[in-house]
C-alpha cells in the first residue's frame, strides 16, 4: 500500500476513534486524555508511515538502476534464490537487486536467504497489486555443494523464511530448480508436479511425457542422447527427493510444510561456480562407484537459462488495487466504530430506561400518608424530587436534542416522559395533622363565684364570668364541650357528687341557652371530691377543689344538630353523667 494510502487510513482511524470519544459517556479529563492519546498515536503512525516507505524504497536499489516493471505488469514476478545467481544474472553487488525481464515473466535476485521477507517488503511496497503475481524460485545446485548438513541447513533456513512471508497473509507459491551438467548442449526442463510421479518434458512450448520424448528422437544418436538424458534425470532426482525435499516437508519442524508446485531439472553443458568432489560426485560414487568427469571450464559470457517454460506452472491471481484494499479497510472501520457506538448508545439507552423506571416503582411503592407527620410523607417527598430532577432531565432532551450518547435512532426517553410527568401531576400533599396544640385550654370556673354554698342555682352576677367562657369555648364540628363539677371534701360524698353533678348542668344549661349550641356539643360530668387539685386541709385548697371545669374534646361525630334526648353524657364517664 502506498505512502498516502497508508497516513490516509491512520487518519480516518485517528477521526473514527474521536468520534467515538464524543459518543460515548466518559468523563472530562477521560475524555480529553483518550483525545490526546489517540493524537498522538496517528501522529506517530504518520511518522512511522514515512520512514518505514523511506526503508523501503532504499531496499529496492536495483542494479545499474534499471526501473521495475509498471504498475500494469501481470505476468509472474519471481524471487531468485539459492545457487547460481551468478549464472542467471551476472556479477553485481551483493547489496543491490539484478532484475531480468521475458516474455513470460520478471526475475528479481535475492542474494541471501535472509533478506527474502525484506526484498518482498520492498516489492509489495512500490507495488502493492503484486500479491498474486509472487513467487520464489529456490535453486539447489548439487555440484555447487560439498557439505550435506550445510546444504540441509540452508534448506531449512530457507523454509523458515517462506513461513514467516507466508504468515503475513503472502501466498508466495514455491518453484524448486536444479541445474545438472551435461555433456551436450542445453536440454529441455523436466518437472514433477505436485503428485506426480513421471516427469514432464517442457521444450520449445510443447509438453509431453518422458516416454514420448524419448520416442520422438529423429536418429539413432539423438535416441542414444536421449535415454542417457533419461538415466542423469532419474538419478538427480533421486538426490533431490533424498537431500532437498524432506527438509522442506517433514512434520518435526517449527515452521509449517513448504511444498512446491513443481520441481524441475534441466541439463547445461558448464555451471558456474561448480567444485570438484561435489555431493554429485559424491551420490555417483557412493551408488555406482564411478567418479563423475569434472565440470567444464567456463567462457567469461556462459549464461544458465531462465525457467521461462515453468512459470505458467505458478499460480497467480488478480490482487486487489491499492486504493480497493484501502477502501475494504476504511469501510470495516467504520463499520466497527458504529457497532461500537451502537452498543454504547444501546446500553446508555437501558440505563436511563432502568433509572426512570426504578423511580417510578419506588414511588408507586411509598404509601400515601395521612397527614404530614407519617414517616412516609418524607419518603414520598424525596421519591418525587428525585421524579422532578428525572422529568426536567427529558424534558431538556426534548426540547434541544437528546445527547449523541443516547442518540443514532435509539432514544428511549420519550416514552418514559408522559407516565413520569403523570405522575408527578397526580401527586398531592397530604393535610396537616391535628395538632394538641391547637386545642384550647381547659377554662377552669370558682364554684362559690356562680353558686351559693351548697346550691346549684347561679348567682346573678355570675353572667359576666359565664361570658367570658363562653368567648373561650366556640363549639364546632368535631368537638365535644366537657363541662365537670368538682366540690371539696367537706360534707357527705353523695351529695357532693350530686351537687356537682347539679353545677355542671346548670352551667351547660346556660351555655346552651345563651349561645345556641345544639345539645349534641355537650357532655356533662360530676366528680364530687374525687379529683382534688389542692389539699383539703386548708381553706385555700378546698376553694380550689370547688370548680367547674370547661374544656373542649375531639371526637368524631360531635357537635351535630341532633333531636336527641335533653343530655348526651361522655362515654368514658357514663356513670358520672346525670341528666339534667
Amino acid at each position: 500500500m502506498t505512502l498516502k494510502l497508508t497516513r490516509g487510513l491512520w487518519l480516518w482511524a485517528g477521526t473514527l476513534a474521536l468520534v467515538l470519544l464524543a459518543i460515548i459517556p466518559f468523563t472530562g479529563w477521560t475524555r480529553t486524555w483518550a483525545g490526546l492519546l489517540v493524537v498522538l498515536i496517528v501522529a506517530l503512525a504518520w511518522l512511522w508511515a514515512g520512514r518505514r516507505a523511506r526503508r523501503q524504497r532504499q531496499a529496492l536499489a536495483l542494479v545499474d538502476n534499471i526501473a521495475l516493471p509498471p504498475a500494469a505488469y501481470r505476468q509472474p514476478v519471481v524471487l531468485v534464490c539459492g545457487d547460481g545467481l551468478a549464472g542467471l544474472f551476472g556479477a553485481s553487488p551483493a547489496e543491490h537487486l539484478a532484475l531480468r525481464t521475458s516474455e513470460q515473466g520478471c526475475y528479481l535476485r535475492v542474494s541471501s536467504l535472509e533478506r527474502l521477507p525484506a526484498v518482498t517488503d520492498s516489492v509489495l511496497a512500490h507495488r502493492p497489486h503484486w500479491g498474486g503475481q509472487l513467487s520464489v524460485l529456490f535453486i539447489i545446485n548439487p555440484a555447487e555443494q560439498t557439505d550435506g548438513a550445510e546444504l540441509a541447513g540452508r534448506v531449512r533456513a530457507f523454509r523458515h523464511q517462506l513461513a514467516l512471508i507466508r504468515k503475513r497473509g503472502i501466498a508466495l507459491p514455491l518453484l524448486l530448480v536444479s541445474y545438472l551438467q551435461a555433456r551436450r548442449g542445453e536440454g529441455p526442463w523436466f518437472s514433477w508436479e505436485s503428485g506426480q510421479t513421471n516427469p514432464s518434458v517442457r521444450e520449445t512450448g510443447a509438453c509431453t511425457g518422458l516416454a514420448d520424448w524419448q520416442r520422438q528422437a529423429a536418429d539413432s544418436a539423438t535416441h542414444a542422447a536421449r535415454l542417457r538424458t533419461c538415466v542423469q534425470l532419474h538419478s538427480a532426482a533421486a538426490w533431490v527427493a533424498e537431500m532437498v525435499l524432506p527438509y522442506l516437508v517433514k512434520r518435526d519442524s517449527r515452521d509449517p510444510a513448504c511444498v512446491a508446485v513443481a520441481c524441475a531439472i534441466t541439463m547445461v553443458p558448464a555451471l558456474p561456480q561448480a567444485v570438484a568432489g561435489n555431493l554429485r560426485q559424491q551420490w555417483l560414487r557412493d551408488k555406482i562407484a564411478l567418479a563423475d568427469l569434472g565440470p567444464a571450464p567456463l567462457a567469461a559470457e556462459a549464461r544458465l537459462p531462465f525457467p521461462d517454460p515453468l512459470l505458467h506452472l505458478l499460480p497467480t491471481y488478480a490482487h486487489d488495487s491499492p486504493m480497493r484494499r484501502a477502501s475494504v479497510i476504511a469501510l470495516w472501520s467504520f463499520v466497527l466504530a458504529s457497532v461500537a457506538a451502537l452498543a454504547s448508545s444501546a446500553w446508555q439507552n437501558t440505563l436511563l430506561a432502568r433509572q426512570v423506571t426504578d423511580d417510578l416503582r419506588r414511588y408507586a411503592a411509598i404509601p400515601q400518608p395521612a397527614h404530614r407527620e407519617q414517616p412516609e410523607f418524607a419518603l414520598r417527598e424525596q421519591a418525587v424530587a428525585v421524579l422532578r430532577k428525572d422529568a426536567a432531565r427529558l424534558d431538556n432532551y426534548y426540547r434541544h436534542g437528546e445527547p449523541l450518547a443516547l442518540g443514532l435512532g435509539l432514544y428511549r426517553g420519550e416514552r418514559l416522559r408522559t407516565p413520569l410527568l403523570s405522575a408527578i401531576a397526580d401527586y398531592r400533599e397530604p393535610p396537616a395533622p391535628p395538632v394538641a396544640s391547637k386545642i384550647p385550654a381547659p377554662v377552669r370556673l370558682d364554684s362559690l363565684s356562680l353558686f351559693g354554698v351548697g346550691s346549684a342555682e347561679l348567682k346573678p352576677g355570675s353572667t359576666k364570668v359565664l361570658i367570658n367562657a363562653l368567648v373561650d369555648i366556640k363549639a364546632q364540628v368535631g368537638w365535644l364541650i366537657v363541662i365537670a363539677g368538682h366540690t371539696d371534701a367537706t360534707g357527705n360524698a353523695e351529695q357532693n357528687l350530686q351537687l356537682s353533678r347539679a353545677r355542671a348542668g346548670a352551667v351547660r344549661d346556660w351555655m346552651q341557652r345563651m349561645g345556641d349550641i345544639p345539645d349534641s356539643c355537650f357532655a356533662v360530668q360530676g366528680f364530687g371530691a374525687s379529683q382534688p387539685i389542692a389539699s383539703n386541709d386548708t381553706e385555700a385548697g378546698r376553694a380550689a377543689n370547688r370548680r367547674v371545669d370547661i374544656r373542649l374534646v375531639p371526637e368524631v361525630g360531635a357537635c351535630a344538630l341532633s333531636t336527641a334526648g335533653p343530655d348526651r353524657q361522655h362515654p368514658s364517664h357514663q356513670a358520672a353523667f346525670t341528666p339534667q
